[in-house]
């Protein structure tokens, strides 16, 4: 099937590097059950429908960018918010924005390859490298990200920013989140979907990373089923207690069929005597 990537089931003891992206280390921080089944046995989480529009979205504000990268100007967003820097010129960005090469390094005190694509560096006047990531939305209001669920946004930038770090790059420790929002309070579509885009700081702490890498390292090597973890939206991970709930109904109907069968050979037993 094209564009379908499968990755080997992680080995204990194996000594290969092991690949880890930025997704499944958010996979782990969710729920280490869901992570030590996917990693270990292959069993994934079933898969959301593909985000067409934002991906499309991402594509084209990396194009807009990309302008001003050329010219080496800042983008019009960045002047309006009084951030004193320029999309960044690498020889390495794109590299950095494909999905399945990222941003890699090989954590040496773990074995495991960790990536992760990046969808914008931008560079300020000390030299430092600003981690930019984009996000897409529609609902009434303004954007933020400041709800619980929103912790994964934070950690994926952190990601980058340790993975860049470790790449030899001197990172800011602010990031940018370019969070666009298309208006649902228009009189109508019109084949037209308007947006307005907002940029807002996040001070990052990448601190967790390494640790977390080495508690990764210990779930992979463990042969214990970890517990369940906690849902994006509170609550226990839903897709535990779906999986928990619909083994619990088939094997209820499993001994209800048997209970039945059972129940029909004593009849048929009995007519027979």
């Amino acid at each position: 099937m094209a564009g379908y990537y499968k990755r080997s089931a992680y080995n204990p003891g194996q000594k290969d590097p092991y690949k880890i992206s930025r997704s499944k280390i958010e996979l782990f921080m969710q729920c280490k059950r869901c992570f030590w089944l996917d990693a270990r046995l292959s069993i994934t989480r079933p898969n959301s429908p593909p985000f067409t529009l934002n991906k499309a979205i991402d594509e084209l504000l990396k194009k807009e960018f990309d302008v001003y990268r050329k010219k080496g100007d800042p983008h019009p967003l960045m002047t309006k918010h009084n951030v004193t820097a320029v999309p960044m010129q690498h020889e390495k960005l794109e590299q950095w924005r494909h999905n399945f090469t990222g941003v890699a390094t090989l954590h040496q005190p773990t074995n495991l390859w960790v990536y992760g694509a990046i969808d914008d560096l931008w560079i300020d006047t000390s030299g430092r490298a600003i981690v930019v990531d984009y996000k897409a939305t529609a609902k009434d209001g303004e954007v933020g990200i400041d709800s619980d669920w929103q912790i994964s946004y934070k950690r994926q930038l952190e990601v980058y920013q340790w993975l860049l770090r470790e790449n030899g790059l001197s990172v800011a420790d602010e990031g940018y989140f370019v969070y666009t929002n298309g208006r649902v309070n228009a009189d109508g579509f019109f084949d037209k979907l308007e947006f307005q885009t907002k940029l807002i700081l996040y001070k990052g702490n990448d601190s967790w990373v390494e640790p977390t890498l080495g508690e990764i390292k210990m779930v992979l090597e463990d042969e214990v089923m970890p517990p369940v973890g906690t849902a994006a939206m509170g609550g226990q991970c839903e897709f535990c207690s779906y999986a928990r709930k619909r083994t619990e109904l088939t094997l209820s109907a499993v001994r209800a069929k048997q209970r039945t069968t059972l129940s029909k050979v004593a009849k048929l037993s009995s007519k027979e005597k």
